[in-house]
Formats: C-alpha cells, sequence, structure tokens
C-alpha cells in the first residue's frame, strides 16, 4: 500500500476478528519497522510490550473499561519508555559513526537529559508518539488495522505487566482484523484553522 493511502485510509477500530492470529513473522516484521522510529539523540527510549497471554490481556481490558479491542485484537501493543535511556551506555547509540561524532555527541546528550525530569518524561511522550504511529501504518499497509488507546488505568496497567522503575506507559496501540467498520470522519476543521504561515 502507498504511504498516502494508508494515511488517509487509517481510522481507529474498534470491533476486531477475535479469532484472528498474526504470524510470528507478521510481528517482527511489524516491530522492526517501528523501531526505525526517529528518536532524538538515536536514544531508542520506547520499550514495546506485546501482550500475548490471553488471562492478562482479560485484566487489563479491564483496567481498561472493559474495551473489547483489548482482547480482541490480534496484537496488544503497551507503549512504554525508559525515562534514563539517554544515561544507559549512550555510546551503543553511536557505535557506528566515527570517533570525532561520538566526542560530540555523547557528552551533548548527558548535558540535555541530566537533571531535566521533565525533557525525560517529554521526550519519552514524542518518541512513543511517533512509534505509535508508525505501528498503525505499517500495520495498514500489511492490511490490518488499528486503534491508538489512553484510556485506561495507567497505575493498574503498570502493576499487571510488572513496569520496571524510571519507566512510563505512553499507550496502548491495538493491531488486527477489522470486523466493524469505524464511524465517518468526526468532521475535519479547515486547513486554515490548523496551519500558519510564520506566525499566528
Amino acid at each position: 500500500m502507498e504511504t498516502f493511502t494508508a494515511i488517509e485510509t487509517r481510522r481507529a477500530i474498534k470491533h476486531y476478528d477475535p479469532e484472528h492470529r498474526m504470524t510470528k513473522e507478521e510481528i517482527n516484521k511489524l516491530m522492526s519497522l517501528a523501531m526505525l522510529s526517529p528518536t532524538a539523540f538515536n536514544i531508542q527510549n520506547w520499550r514495546f510490550v506485546l501482550v500475548q497471554e490471553q488471562e492478562l490481556r482479560k485484566k487489563i481490558r479491564a483496567a481498561a473499561w472493559d474495551q473489547a479491542q483489548v482482547t480482541d485484537a490480534s496484537l496488544l501493543v503497551i507503549l512504554c519508555a525508559d525515562l534514563k535511556a539517554w544515561e544507559k551506555q549512550p555510546a551503543r547509540y553511536w557505535k557506528n559513526v566515527q570517533k570525532e561524532v561520538q566526542d560530540f555527541i555523547l557528552p551533548a546528550i548527558d548535558q540535555y537529559y541530566r537533571g531535566r525530569e521533565q525533557v525525560q518524561r517529554d521526550e519519552a511522550m514524542r518518541s512513543c508518539g511517533i512509534a505509535a504511529q508508525t505501528l498503525m501504518l505499517a500495520a495498514k499497509s500489511m492490511g490490518y488495522d488499528s486503534c491508538p488507546m489512553d484510556g485506561f488505568d495507567f497505575d493498574a496497567v503498570g502493576k499487571l505487566i510488572k513496569l520496571p522503575e524510571e519507566h512510563l506507559i505512553t499507550m496502548f496501540v491495538t493491531i488486527g482484523k477489522a470486523i466493524k467498520e469505524s464511524w465517518p470522519r468526526g468532521g475535519q476543521l479547515q486547513m486554515e484553522e490548523v496551519v500558519s504561515i510564520n506566525h499566528f
């Protein structure tokens, strides 16, 4: 599927075929594409939890206001972020570049994030948002539908997936075979309302 078509036809789908299973190869392809999503300083701070155990999915569904897509979608991806990825052996993020680049980038990473907890959190949300969009467009290109979700009890889900310290959950993405179309688009704003040239 062409990129333009994937963008134009991607919708938030709530109803999935609960019997459909994605192959291991499809899941690996999807996740390898998600891992190409950009992150600041290439810190790759996203962490993806693929919830495959059905009993765990049922518990997560209960913490997500009983939304059916949590259990019925072929894949439930919980997008998390390691808030301290920036300081965990950052040289590995730049191991394939020349030393001059490493000597410039590595101190810059430390200077940008150290002691700036809000910046670390903001970066996590940006990175996972970009990765979520990559997941959804890749899924659409592979013939699947998806739904981004933030309608759940973050603390409860964190306990269920044993979220490590210094990590946070940003959102879910469900992926699978739709059995019911989404509603028509609710109403797109005019471009003039959302796009400005140079200033508001």
